[in-house]
């Protein structure tokens, strides 16, 4: 004897996903609605072939010095040891040497 596959979603659950999307509800806001998984609704979507994943953001390269040049920059002026500042932003950094730096320069 077979076991009985469980029904996720319903035929009329299915058809009310894909409404709520198409009427431009994010996955996750049909999720609260519906007491689902943010997971399960996105698979289900997926499924249906209705779900489109959002455009992924690319990040573009800053122009300006890398980070060794303004450690190399730092130690040139800093009156203490600059070493525990690695994990320091470039920005960060750069906002220690204009502070270091005399007016002027």
């Amino acid at each position: 004897m077979a076991a009985e596959k469980k029904v996720n979603y319903t035929e009329e659950q299915t058809a009310e996903l894909v409404k709520m999307y198409d009427e431009g509800k994010s996955v996750d806001e049909i999720a609260e609605i519906t007491g689902r998984a943010t997971r399960s609704v996105r698979a289900k979507l997926v499924r249906e072939g209705v779900y489109k994943a959002p455009e992924k953001v690319v990040k573009t390269k800053v122009e300006g010095p890398g980070k060794k040049e303004l450690m190399r920059d730092l130690a040139a002026i800093a009156p203490f040891p600059v070493d525990g500042f690695m994990n320091a932003t470039k920005e960060a950094i750069q906002a220690l040497i204009d502070h270091l730096q005399p007016k002027g320069e």
